[in-house]
């Protein structure tokens, strides 16, 4: 099958494109490397240094890609920073994303599966473990921008055909992690 991976040279999305290519999949990677690294991306996947608010670049990577599943992982993710920048995190997370429904829509594609985020869309807990059916609350710019491509993502399929998964990750963990980054703090305590 053929899959495009936004934010495919990322500590989490690279795993991703490791796992796709291992089961045999045809996987193009999309990436701005402004926090992914270019060596985290797999030798069988074909990398394009592009940003995904631009859409005439990402589109000529659909047409020539022609993806089946899209697997949306490209985002600004820091909270601190999207209290300082929150014009920049819904530049990035919510138009950057509908300029990828929008290649996704123009293109064909089956399903996209899009990467929210876990901890940043609820807010304070209100109980505990927080579940899918918690109310949503962000508290950051991060988590409101990720929330509202949630949103997007019902319109896509009822209008359009593209099917969808959300998934919400929580205090993920593993290798090519930047220890020191707001999201390393797992790495942290493990390493103390």
């Amino acid at each position: 099958m053929r899959i495009l991976v936004t934010g495919g040279a990322g500590f989490i999305g690279s795993h991703v494109v490791d796992m796709l290519i291992q089961a045999g999949h045809d996987v193009a990677v999309v990436d701005d490397l402004s926090m992914g690294r270019r060596e985290f991306v797999h030798p069988q996947a074909r990398l394009y240094t592009v940003d995904i608010r631009d859409g005439a670049a990402l589109a000529a990577v659909f047409a020539g890609e022609r993806p089946e599943i899209v697997n949306h992982h490209a985002a600004k993710a820091n909270v601190r920073e999207s209290l300082q920048k929150p014009v920049l995190y819904a530049d990035v997370n919510v138009l950057g994303s509908l300029q990828l429904l929008e290649c996704c829509r123009q293109y064909g594609v089956r399903k996209l599966l899009y990467i929210s985020t876990g901890g940043a869309v609820y807010g304070e807990p209100r109980y505990l473990p927080v579940d899918e059916n918690h109310p949503v609350q962000p508290l950051c710019p991060y988590g409101t921008s990720k929330h509202a491509v949630e949103h997007y993502l019902p319109i896509y399929a009822q209008n359009y055909g593209l099917a969808y998964t959300t998934l919400r990750y929580a205090n993920v963990y593993g290798p090519r992690q930047d220890p020191y980054g707001e999201a390393g703090v797992v790495a942290i305590f493990a390493g103390q």
